[in-house]
């Protein structure tokens, strides 16, 4: 009875005058976009800011009814409600929540009373599911191939599933006397295309096209996707201009690709990275379980949602030329001990952020091969050896070399690795509570782990050796030592630790400490207090750089 009562007012709001038109906002991609492991949700009820999912969910595309034929599904299923998190299974909170509440609240200056009398309220579906390929999502739906092994069939018809679904938001809108556009496409597809050695994986049958043949192909195949789905959605909703769709970067080479696909098509706007927000190793998919690294918290979701419908706003609503926190160029110093790297940068000026995110870093002898995500090889491939990283200008930044690159070498820059920070070696292994175990070292690391243990998990790895690696859930100190706490069943691949191994910090995504300064105020906060220590706080929506790979230094 309580659902029908939902229904039922909320077909009163639309209906009433003046009727507000609906905005859709079409989302499409893999475990990011359906929100695997994203659990508890965070947006359990109605936010208030007049944003609208279809009955069934924001997830459409359902294995269970008629995933192939989703014509065939009942059309009561599809009355416009207010827009919240839903539970699928492992499937928890999507972006959709923080994109569509925060564009609405950029529309309507913050003020929530307003959002209730806006002239256009956003409608959010997603058709997409995990572990997908790019043309496995499109209209070519190989996901039915013979090929395709049996476990990844699961009936296709996600694009479909998509085109169906506007086909409903249009009807939906003319029974309610309103009208339907779609205002933007989302795109949170990638990983499932990436290789075992780094390049792209085409299909799940053919052969690993190597780094730069594998990046143009994806991106070829990203921009062939949006001018195909623009076309066949406009053809729905009679709109006539090109719908722009927006993207995150995702971590390996598909990232890289998808800025490149940005590059030279003016409807893709690539938003930036996700690496600062909270992983699903910090969900929790069962009372003892947790989810893996690659998938985001539920707050992580909202959190990187908010930055979308910022950068909806601003292109949208605000005609920005976006562009993310990106190098334009980097240059060796005329005493070739330095390189100076000049960026785009949305809202100067930069950051170098070691509060917020915990300093990367790799150490060696003399200095760092990694430092604040910043990587630098010589021609022959060799990491030098790095010894600081500075902000030169509002716009720039400075690395500094150990020992002056040689006149015969060349070098390139890179961004983006895991490690946070060497943590020394194994002092002692103990039994903790509660059938835990307990890694002791050598000295107290309380002030450099703040930052992660503010995030909440983090993992410890070995790095001499057997290859060890476990999630930390609990940290303190013993005697001026710092004591790190874990579940043995976290063990990869049950492979314990042992005294004396060297160990390092490390996030779940690869980073950097360089973001921007952009002032924009989230309207969610943190709200899973089980882990870390920001909940209450509102979400940073600063802009990070982006992770890239073999810049040349002129």
């Amino acid at each position: 009875m309580r659902a029908v009562l939902f229904l039922l007012l909320s077909l009163h709001v639309l209906a009433a005058e003046p009727r507000p038109s609906i905005s859709g906002i079409w989302l499409m991609g893999q475990s990011l976009c359906d929100g695997s492991e994203s659990l508890p949700v965070v947006t359990s009820a109605d936010s208030g800011w007049g944003s609208l999912a279809f009955a069934r969910g924001v997830r459409t595309w359902l294995p269970t009814d008629h995933p192939a034929v989703p014509e065939q599904r009942a059309p009561e299923s599809f009355m416009p409600v207010p827009l919240r998190a839903q539970v699928n299974g492992g499937l928890g909170e999507t972006v959709a929540n923080g994109l569509a509440d925060h564009w609405q609240a950029a529309r309507v200056a913050n003020d929530k009373s307003q959002a209730a009398n806006a002239a256009s309220r956003f409608l959010v579906a997603c058709a997409g599911q995990g572990g997908r390929q790019i043309q496995e999502l499109s209209i070519a739906d190989i996901s039915t191939d013979a090929r395709t092994p049996e476990s990844r069939r699961n009936g296709g018809g996600y694009y479909r599933t998509s085109l169906d679904d506007a086909r409903r938001a249009v009807a939906q809108a003319k029974a309610l006397g309103s009208t339907f556009r779609i205002a933007a496409l989302y795109w949170m597809q990638g990983e499932a295309n990436g290789g075992p050695t780094g390049g792209i994986m085409p299909t799940r049958w053919d052969a690993e096209m190597p780094g730069a043949q594998g990046m143009a192909w994806y991106r070829d195949q990203l921009k062939a996707y949006r001018k195909q789905w623009s076309a066949d959605l406009c053809a729905i909703t009679g709109q006539r201009s090109d719908l722009p769709l927006f993207t995150y970067q995702t971590l390996g080479p598909a990232g890289e690709a998808q800025l490149m696909a940005a590059d030279p098509d003016a409807n893709i706007y690539l938003v930036g990275p996700h690496y600062a927000v909270p992983s699903a190793i910090n969900s929790r998919t069962k009372p003892d379980r947790h989810g893996d690294p690659i998938h985001l918290s539920a707050d992580g979701e909202r959190w990187w949602g908010e930055q979308v419908g910022k950068v909806m706003h601003r292109v949208l609503d605000e005609h920005e030329d976006w562009q993310p926190l990106r190098p334009r160029s980097a240059k060796l110093a005329a005493d070739r001990a330095s390189i100076l790297l000049d960026f785009t940068v949305p809202r100067p000026p930069l950051v170098l952020d070691t509060a917020f995110l915990a300093r990367q870093e790799i150490a060696t002898k003399g200095g760092f091969t990694s430092l604040a995500g910043f990587r630098v090889r010589d021609t022959t491939g060799a990491l030098l050896t790095l010894t600081a990283v500075e902000i030169a200008t509002s716009t720039q930044v400075r690395i500094r070399f150990a020992h002056p690159l040689p006149a015969a070498q060349t070098c390139r820059v890179s961004y983006g690795h895991s490690f946070a920070l060497a943590l020394g070696t194994v002092a002692a292994l103990r039994s903790g509570p509660e059938q835990t175990e307990e890694m002791h070292l050598t000295s107290s690391f309380a002030e450099q782990l703040k930052p992660l243990i503010a995030e909440g998990a983090f993992f410890v790895s070995s790095i001499s050796g057997q290859t060890s690696r476990v999630a930390i859930r609990a940290t303190s100190e013993d005697n001026g030592v710092t004591v790190l706490r874990y579940d043995p069943r976290e063990l990869r691949n049950n492979v314990p630790f042992v005294a004396g191994q060297e160990i390092v910090a490390q996030r779940s995504f690869s980073y950097g400490n360089l973001r921007d300064s952009d002032p924009e105020r989230s309207i969610h906060n943190f709200a899973d207090a089980s882990y870390g220590t920001r909940a209450g706080q509102a979400y940073p929506l600063w802009n990070w750089c982006v992770l890239f790979g073999d810049l040349t230094v002129d």
